[in-house]
This record gives structure tokens, sequence and C-alpha cells, in this order.
């Protein structure tokens, strides 16, 4: 296993949920705590990347915010996956010399803004538009539609990934859920876009995270526990639901196994998934994207548990964006609990002997993906 990355500081904005900072105010602080897992000064920090539904020019922002001169800048955006694509540029600019020490940040105050929020969707479909359905919603509605006509995929196996997530976040006490789920009440509560229920859904929450980076060799200087990306393969297939060629396919299929070649293991050697989670069906046609099932039996695959506590298949450690925390974009902070995970820090949570994650995030309706796969030190020996 040889890395390309090494990830020194993660970390989430402590006062997301106080109302009290904005989107610039929580990276701010996010990258204050990851610093503090380092030796690094805020004035190390060379590259900055971001993406964002808020500011036009997120990385300018951020980089005023901190009083940051880059010599690398990086805003791409291919929705809630950026983060994790920002990991595979982040390595590229490192080796070719343009930085040493990059920030990846995000913020948003999405709950409270509520009606006020900056909509991501800025350039709405011609060809979608006009339907008037609540996007994005609609479009994994479509996709939880077909995968049931075509495969016999029921609502009660979409549930149990609610309930899975549920029980993880139970052990995370950063999450706000306090109260254990049953498929009964995702199954029994509202329908939101036919056939998912609110409990389908993710939540919707202020949050700020900050991952920073640095080069393998480098890395044991100023951290005590460095985690190290192995691979980044990232790709997109379309920028609307109406573009799709297939409704149950993810990009997933063509990411998952190029990060596992790359990166010299199998799934098999894989010890904790962290897996975007905006809708249940998200999940399901992400599992069977990145070969964890055959296609049209992610449905079965998790309905006897296998993604809970205690299952066979760590998934989502934290509860994930439907029960912890879903502030418009997820990949930064799937990034932050598998470098939890793989750094021996999940507390009740916690996957024993975790040597090894793999992170997939998604952007828009299943339109973008990225996978990375992660290690920490004792597994790269």
């Amino acid at each position: 296993m040889k890395p390309i990355l090494a990830i020194v500081g993660a970390a989430e904005a402590p006062s997301a949920d106080l109302g009290t900072l904005t989107p610039a105010g929580l990276m701010a602080e996010a990258t204050g705590v990851a610093l503090g897992q380092t030796t690094l000064a805020r004035t190390d920090i060379d590259g900055l990347l971001s993406a964002s539904a808020y500011h036009y020019m997120p990385t300018m922002t951020l980089g005023e915010y901190l009083g940051i001169v880059p010599t690398y800048s990086d805003s791409t955006t291919v929705g809630g996956a950026s983060f994790v694509s920002h990991l595979g540029h982040a390595a590229a600019a490192i080796r070719a010399g343009m930085c040493t020490t990059a920030l990846i940040g995000y913020g948003s105050t999405q709950r409270t803004d509520g009606a006020r929020m900056v909509r991501s969707m800025s350039e709405p479909s011609a060809y979608e538009a006009p339907h008037g359905g609540l996007w994005p919603i609609a479009g994994y509605a479509l996709m939880a539609q077909r995968h049931m006509h075509e495969y016999g995929t029921t609502s009660e196996q979409l549930a149990e990934v609610a309930v899975a997530a549920r029980e993880w976040a139970l052990l995370n006490p950063a999450s706000p859920a306090k109260d254990p789920l049953t498929v009964a009440d995702v199954v029994g509560s509202p329908l939101v876009s036919d056939p998912l229920h609110r409990l389908d859904c993710c939540l919707v929450t202020n949050g700020g995270g900050a991952v920073i980076v640095t080069s393998p060799e480098r890395a044991a200087d100023v951290c005590e526990n460095p985690v190290y990306v192995l691979s980044c393969a990232e790709s997109h297939t379309a920028r609307y639901v109406t573009g799709m060629a297939d409704l149950t396919t993810s990009p997933a299929a063509l990411t998952g196994p190029r990060a596992l070649q790359q990166a010299g293991v199998g799934l098999s050697d894989i010890d904790v998934f962290e897996v975007y989670d905006s809708f249940t069906i998200a999940v399901l046609i992400t599992l069977e994207g990145l070969g964890l099932c055959p296609k049209g039996t992610a449905g079965e695959f998790v309905a006897d548990g296998r993604l809970r506590p205690g299952g066979a298949l760590p998934l989502n450690t934290w509860g994930g964006g439907l029960s912890t925390r879903h502030p418009g974009m997820l990949g930064i902070f799937l990034i932050i609990e598998a470098v939890a995970q793989l750094r021996g820090l999940g507390g009740a949570r916690q996957v024993p002997g975790a040597g090894t994650a793999l992170v997939h995030g998604l952007g828009g309706v299943h339109m973008s993906g990225v996978t990375a796969v992660l290690a920490n030190g004792a597994t790269i020996r």
C-alpha cells in the first residue's frame, strides 16, 4: 500500500447547531480544531479547496476569512461528493509542488436559514422544472420506483437503511437523534415523494468541517496519528435525472472498482464504509455499484440488519445524513468520520480493529461519484 496523501487534521465545527456563525465562520472554527490535531499553524496552509451552495467563489471567501494567500486554489464542485474529490486534487497538487499543506473546508447554515437558504439548483433543467418536482427528492423517488419495478425492492427494505443509521446515531453523542427507530416508523411516516417517506430522507442541519492534508512523507513530522489516502477515483455521468441512461445505476460502479484497484485492496479488506446517505435509496444503489452485492439485490442484502452496529458491514458509523448531520453537502463529514474510526476515536461506535475505510460521496441525484480508500499507519506498515 503506497499512500498518495496524508490527512493530519479532520474536525467538525463545534458551534454548528447554535446558529451563531456564518458558513465561513463554521469553516474557520472547524479549521482551528483540525489544526489543534497537528503541530501546524494557520500560516503553514498554502492550499485551499472548497465547494459551497452559499459562496460563488468559496476558496476566495475562505482565504480572506482566514487570512491565507494560497499558492493553490481549487473550488471544483461536483455536488456533495466534491470534498472527497478534493482529496485526489490535493494529492496531485502537492505531488506537483503547487502547495505543501492544503485545507479542505465546508460550511453551511442550511437549517438556520430555512426558506432563505441559498439554493444550489442554480441551473434548472428545461425538461424537469416545468413539472414542479421537488429537487432532489423527486429524482431519488424516480430511482426508488424504478428499483422497485425492476427488482422487487420494498419500502421495508429501504427503511432498514434508516433504521441502521439511527442505531449508529444513538451511539454518537454528537447526534441529535435520541430515540430508536423501527421499520414500521419509517414506512408509517408521511410520504414526501412516492415511494419515499419523510424518514427515508436526510436531516436538514447546519454544519462545518475541515480536513488538513499534506504529503505522506511529511505527515509523521506534523501529526502523531496521520491517516493515509491510498486512492481516489472520481467520475460523473449526467447533470440532470433526464440525462441518466439508467435510473438504477450509480457512478460508484465506475469509481469503486478503480479506487480499490489503485489502492491494491479488495472489498473484503475494508473495515469501515462511509457512504453518502441523502436518501435510503441512494445507499442501496451505491452498495450495488460498489460491488458489495449483485445488481438489484441490495434490498435483500440489507434486510437482515447487516448495516446495523454489530452487523457484517459497518456503514455510516456516525449516524450519517439520515440521523446525525446533513447540511446540504455531506462528503466532508464522511471523511471526518472515517478518520475518527481509523484513529480509534469512535467511542461507543468504534469498529474494533478498524484499519481501512472506504469513503464514497455522490453529487446531485447519483450524477457524480467519488470513492476514496483510507488506511491508518499500522495498516500500511
